[in-house]
């Protein structure tokens, strides 16, 4: 029997997408909250494409960039720019429902790609204990610098990130304008 972090893993963008049409349904934003609420998912895009500039999937065990300080810098970017949506849309219940869906399908995801990792690298076990799984250290885990790579960054199409964003927040502009 699969476990739920495993099943969340797979219906984690379908959801994703399900959940932008209630999010554009009961989104009331302002010019004010679009705005602001922008200018908080910019760090968490770059949080992300710097992320997926170091990742190097299933080959190796990323501990540096961002993965020096946290284990999960993508969905740290991700929790970031949900907070972004959730500031520019003004809904009491898309804060709960951002919360509920981080609760409820990304954490188990979390934890079943850790399981993965800690399965596939035995290194993983260590970096565990020197990295936390959220909530960055202040200094890096590691002094190795391993530079960014585009090409990284363009293989993993994190681009879809900033279209994704760019294109919700033009959606409520056009909510806002269109559907007064």
């Amino acid at each position: 029997m699969r476990s739920w972090g495993n099943i969340a893993r797979r219906i984690r963008v379908p959801l994703g997408f399900a959940f932008a049409i209630f999010y554009l349904w009961l989104a009331r934003p302002t010019w004010e909250s679009l705005v602001l609420g922008a200018a908080i998912c910019v760090p968490g895009l770059a949080l992300r494409a710097l992320a997926s500039g170091h990742v190097q999937k299933n080959t190796c065990l990323t501990t540096t960039g961002p993965y020096a300080y946290t284990r999960n810098p993508l969905y740290l970017g991700s929790l970031v720019l949900a907070g972004g949506f959730a500031v520019a849309a003004r809904s009491l219940w898309i804060a709960l429902a951002i919360v509920a869906l981080f609760l409820l399908v990304y954490l188990p995801v979390v934890g079943a790609e850790e399981e993965f990792l800690r399965l596939r690298f035995p290194e993983f076990a260590e970096y565990a204990q020197q990295v936390p799984r959220f909530l960055p250290r202040w200094r890096p885990a590691e002094a190795r610098a391993d530079r960014f790579s585009s090409q990284l960054y363009w293989k993993h199409r994190e681009y879809n990130a900033l279209a994704g964003t760019g294109a919700m927040m033009a959606a409520l502009a056009i909510k806002m304008v269109w559907f007064r």
